[in-house]
């Protein structure tokens, strides 16, 4: 059967600097296994089939996959969807406020000029126990009193995350994926240089669900954001640079208003098409 096909760039404001995202609309009749098929070809961070929604406070339903399975929510996904679904004619309940459901529930999506940006998800977060700290950054190469705080963030994907002392040490980092397979997906932040044109610099590692380096990653920016804001470790709104140690340019920008964290960034439209499955 023939299908409306998207592939987009995600958190870049031009194409093939951000973080693509393949989309099948009209995905009903579709199963698991065909689903994940189609996610390990198209072998980008994440796919996605857009469904009827089984809620009726929502928009439309999608389901998330990366070339590993199925997720219960990710950011990149959650942004581009959109945007696919509302290019394809997709006309929401609310003017300028889109509601989008997916494996962890309802997500808001809001309009903001150029840009779309989600709510960020609840968000459950834990110590990382020493041992493993220790384990990750020897896989990271990265030598532990560059550390400034720890945390394993939880909103949907679940990524053990660290703060860091720069944006040297973030870009300078050369992880053993093999090894961090058996460990955890990793996300590193770190201030950013003086003079640049973000506030914080991003690597996210995710060979667990078969993505070494991810390019432009949503969930985790937002878990992040979440906690750096609410440590006092981060100003309520900044942009956060991500993809620059793979010669991508993504920007996310984060908003927090009444105790709610918005994260966003543009989409851009690379192509339109019918796909047959």
């Amino acid at each position: 059967m023939s299908r409306r096909f998207d592939q987009l760039d995600v958190f870049a404001a031009e194409a093939l600097r951000g973080n693509p995202l393949a989309v099948v609309h009209d995905a009903q009749g579709l199963d698991d296994a065909r689903m994940a098929a189609f996610a390990r070809w198209t072998n980008l961070s994440e796919t996605t089939f857009l469904l009827p929604p089984a809620d009726e406070a929502a928009d439309y339903r999608v389901r998330i996959f990366t070339p590993g399975g199925e997720l219960p929510f990710a950011g990149h996904p959650t942004l581009g969807s959109c945007h696919a679904w509302l290019a394809a004619g997709g006309r929401p309940q609310r003017t300028g406020t889109v509601v989008q459901q997916c494996g962890i529930g309802l997500v808001t999506v809001r309009q903001e000029g150029a840009r779309l940006a989600f709510q960020a998800p609840v968000l459950r977060r834990a110590a990382v126990p020493a041992p493993l700290l220790a384990a990750v950054c020897e896989a990271l190469g990265l030598d532990l009193a560059r550390v400034r705080a720890s945390a394993d963030l939880d909103n949907g994907p679940r990524w053990l995350s660290l703060l860091l002392d720069s944006a040297d040490t973030v870009l300078g980092l050369q992880p053993e994926h093999a090894r961090l397979k058996g460990l955890a997906k990793v996300g590193v932040i770190a201030p950013q240089r003086r003079g640049a044109d973000s506030d914080f610099e991003v690597r996210a590692f995710a060979a667990q669900v078969g993505i070494d380096e991810d390019p432009v990653t949503g969930s985790l920016n937002a878990s992040l954001a979440q906690w750096l804001i609410g440590e006092g470790l981060a100003p309520p709104d900044y942009v956060a640079a991500q993809g620059t140690a793979l010669g991508r340019a993504g920007r996310v920008f984060v908003q927090s208003q009444d105790g709610r964290v918005w994260v966003g960034g543009q989409v851009t439209p690379c192509i339109e098409g019918q796909v047959n499955l």
